[in-house]
């Protein structure tokens, strides 16, 4: 073959090859095989490898390969990166409206389409030829992503129309439903942990640095924006537009003349959801005109003329299997629905918590009976109602056990006539639960001790409290299964290392009843070190903003019980050093609470570093509130907060300010 007969076979072969990548991935229709277009594909490969003068950005070939990133380098956007605000009810739209015309009186035309439940990414060509991607990062500044993004087949390398100079174009990568749960199948064969859902799988793939593991995933892109590079004057043009230059754009995307139109797009689009091949949670309702939208402005990092309409939390009906008590580490006795597995909100269910045994009462629910299921976001999975009308005679009422399901000892209802409580402080459950409590992320911070580790220490004999794991030799742990010399060198090493610990933590530790990660982190900051809080009265605690009576009463009891002496004498005794609280720091005097998921570190961690720095951590929004960190999937925290006025942060912008960059 000579030069010029290699040129021309490669650009034919670029041309047909686009077409069926089109055809299949945009137009969901299909001409030739699979096995043909991967033939086709191996000659291109095949004579581009022997002319490689050849190779051109927008080749096919182009789209899976290369090494692996050893890092992503940053890419600030030519123009921001915004979010738009959500709406819950056609109220708050028509109140969006109004506000709208206060700044501009006209009367608005509109443009709804699906909001695809993915992450944004913004695609950067030059002459028709796809140079970068990234990612929507802080907003001014994002990850270069290029590599994984081409090999997205539904992205092409190429415009199909001629476009001189640069052009942008941002949208949605996502998974559809049938390829995520076909991952997890595989996953489960294989005993791998399953992922959660298909937008942290897209967020997650995209994010690879090694293409080849975005390449099997079969991820896919819808367009919804003309950042810049080509002058259009509404949003149905855009939406023409987009498709004429070679991209798949979100289905049923509608224009609407008045509001009221946008009102049954939303309720026909509500209906349809489940029936969908991808995940949508809402509308995004944009004004037509982008002149108009163009001269509302922005108003924090929301365009005014654009906002998100969120459907309601995703329900689904399930039955419920059984009602199995849990023992939690205070002996509190907790109902939980067993239900057959339903996907509700993208993820799979099949428990959820009853609360106590009023609860139960109160929605009547029975073993055998079909039940709704609620989950949004990070929100736990509750039982909404049951379906009285699926209800068989058979079904089983529940009532709570007179003795503890795990010890057989007498259970007894707490002052407030809801919780019941086992009185035996030995039952297996509790022990297990608190050494777990003491071990964990917010207490000592052991990494290497998980359930099944403590249930075999405990049912040896070798532990009974947490203070005990101090006294572990590595002669304790080898004749126990699970335990070679390595690991169990490793567990003594990783225990005897935590012999320094922060007040509030080791407050945490010590399991008082009512005081969590906030109360601790206050009352630390209150009385500064261990001795002057085992010595407070009554009096100074309930003086305490946010310390009631309750909270005071048991501080006071449990640092007065002969059983809590012993426990601090004897961990004075192995050593641990609590240290006083200490003030100052990066995020002194800043309150932050943490909503969605964190993509670099976890949330636990994010919140172990605002400790270190001087900052504490709330558990709900509200007044006094500095920060709302938000990651994906945030839940009704980030409406609230936006609500309250409170300022909302992303995960890149909290790393900025723990290092003292924002």
């Amino acid at each position: 073959m000579t030069t010029e007969e290699a040129f021309q076979r490669i650009e034919a072969l670029k041309k047909e090859i686009e077409h069926h990548r089109y055809l299949y991935h945009v137009q969901d229709a299909q001409e030739i095989s699979d096995a043909a277009l991967d033939s086709l594909k191996h000659e291109l490969d095949t004579i581009e490898r022997a002319f490689p003068q050849f190779i051109t950005k927008d080749s096919p070939s182009q789209r899976v390969g290369g090494q692996a990133l050893p890092e992503f380098s940053q890419i600030r956007h030519e123009k921001r990166m915004l979010s738009l605000t959500d709406c819950f009810s056609v109220e708050e739209l028509a109140a969006w409206e109004k506000r709208n015309k206060k700044i501009i009186d006209t009367e608005y035309e509109y443009f709804a389409q699906l909001k695809v439940d993915g992450v944004a990414i913004s695609l950067m060509y030059e002459d028709g030829i796809l140079q970068y991607a990234a990612t929507r990062g802080d907003g001014e500044t994002g990850e270069d992503v290029t590599q994984n993004i081409k090999t997205i087949e539904s992205i092409p390398l190429r415009l199909k129309k001629d476009t001189p100079g640069k052009v942008e174009i941002r949208g949605e990568v996502y998974i559809v439903k049938k390829d995520f749960d076909a991952m997890n199948a595989r996953r489960q064969a294989q005993g791998e942990q399953l992922f959660a859902n298909p937008r942290n799988i897209a967020a997650g793939s995209i994010r690879q640095l090694d293409p080849s593991i975005a390449a099997s995933r079969n991820l896919r892109f819808f367009a919804w924006e003309i950042t810049s590079g080509i002058d259009i004057k509404t949003r149905v043009e855009e939406y023409e537009t987009l498709q004429a230059l070679g991209f798949s754009v979100p289905p049923k995307s509608t224009f609407c003349a008045t509001l009221a139109d946008v009102a049954k797009v939303i309720a026909r689009e509500e209906k349809r959801r489940l029936k969908q091949k991808f995940q949508v949670d809402g509308l995004v309702v944009k004004i037509n005109s982008i002149a108009d939208a163009r001269s509302l402005g922005v108003v924090g990092k929301a365009p005014r003329g654009a906002t998100a309409f969120k459907f309601p939390a995703e329900e689904a009906t399930t039955i419920v299997e059984d009602i199995v008590v849990q023992v939690g580490r205070t002996g509190a006795l907790t109902p939980v629905a067993h239900l057959a597995p339903v996907r509700v909100a993208g993820t799979t269910v099949s428990r959820a918590t009853l609360h106590n045994a009023d609860e139960v009462k109160r929605k009547d629910v029975r073993i055998g009976d079909t039940v709704i299921i609620r989950k949004a976001g990070d929100i736990i999975p509750e039982v909404v109602s049951v379906v009285k009308g699926l209800r068989h005679h058979k079904n089983k009422a529940f009532q709570m056990p007179a003795m503890c399901p795990a010890c057989n000892a007498k259970t007894h209802k707490d002052s407030d006539g809801v919780v019941v409580r086992c009185v035996n402080a030995h039952c297996f459950p509790q022990q297990r639960e608190r050494i777990l409590h003491a071990v964990g992320r917010s207490g000592f911070d052991i990494e290497g001790l998980g359930e099944k580790i403590i249930e075999q220490l405990l049912q040896e004999g070798l532990v009974k409290n947490p203070s005990d794991l101090w006294e572990l030799t590595e002669g304790d742990l080898l004749p126990l299964a699970r335990f070679a010399e390595k690991s169990a060198r490793n567990i003594v090493q990783e225990i005897r290392g935590k012999k320094e610990i922060s007040l509030p933590k080791f407050l945490v530790a010590l399991g008082i009843p009512h005081v969590g990660v906030v109360t601790a982190q206050d009352i630390a900051r209150r009385f500064v070190s261990l001795s002057a809080l085992s010595e407070a009265t009554k009096e100074e605690l309930e003086n305490m903003e946010g310390i009631g009576e309750k909270i005071a009463n048991a501080i006071s009891d449990f640092f007065a019980r002969e059983e809590t002496k012993g426990i601090l004498a004897k961990y004075a005794l192995l050593g641990l050093r609590v240290q006083d609280e200490r003030s100052g720091g990066q995020l002194s005097g800043k309150t932050f609470v943490f909503t969605g998921s964190l993509q670099e570190i976890t949330r636990e961690e994010a919140k172990q570093l605002v400790l270190q720095s001087g900052g504490r951590v709330a558990s709900t929004v509200g007044v006094g509130v500095d920060f709302v960190v938000v990651g994906l999937d945030a839940g009704s925290k980030e409406q609230k907060a936006k609500a309250l006025g409170l300022r909302t942060i992303s995960e890149a912008e909290f790393a900025s300010l723990l290092a003292g960059k924002l």
